[in-house]
């Protein structure tokens, strides 16, 4: 089947999708966007954690059929002309990337927690980001990020 969508504001089509095919495979193998991980294939790491029509989805559980017509973005589509986003730098400031693996699926979370959430506590950070794994378990210094994130975006309103 074909699939057409938006992807990170650029219209994209894959064609020869067979049914059952993630999103995620179609984002990684079909259209080249390697930000989003794939991990456990089951939605309980959020490594491949994307928008999907602006809504927080993990993409190993839709299938690539689904998102056609819809608009998704990746942690890709979060930059800025090859700039690292606020957020993205708020992680690297604050060290907050061990291996790096999870990294893209929590900087997509961060993105809507503080779009709904100025300044989240460290309990409405913990909430958000639940779904996130990493298992390098350096959750502190994501806190830390987190933190930061909020931190510059609430001094560049």
């Amino acid at each position: 089947m074909r699939v057409t969508c938006t992807v990170n504001g650029t219209t994209r089509t894959a064609d020869g999708v067979r049914a059952g095919e993630s999103l995620l495979y179609l984002l990684r193998e079909r259209l080249g966007l390697p930000g989003t991980k794939n991990a456990c294939e089951q939605g309980e790491c959020g490594s491949c954690t994307v928008f999907l029509d602006g809504v927080l989805a993990c993409a190993c559980l839709v299938a690539a059929g689904q998102a056609s017509g819809r608009e998704v973005v990746t942690v890709e589509g979060l930059t800025s002309a090859g700039e690292p986003d606020p957020v993205q730098a708020a992680f690297v400031t604050a060290d907050a990337v061990q291996c790096g693996f999870c990294t893209p699926g929590l900087v997509v979370a961060v993105h809507d927690l503080l779009a709904r959430r100025k300044d989240p506590s460290d309990a409405e950070i913990r909430e958000a980001l639940a779904g996130n794994l990493c298992r390098c378990t350096g959750y502190e210094k994501i806190l830390d990020a987190v933190r930061l994130a909020a931190q510059r975006r609430e001094v560049t309103r």
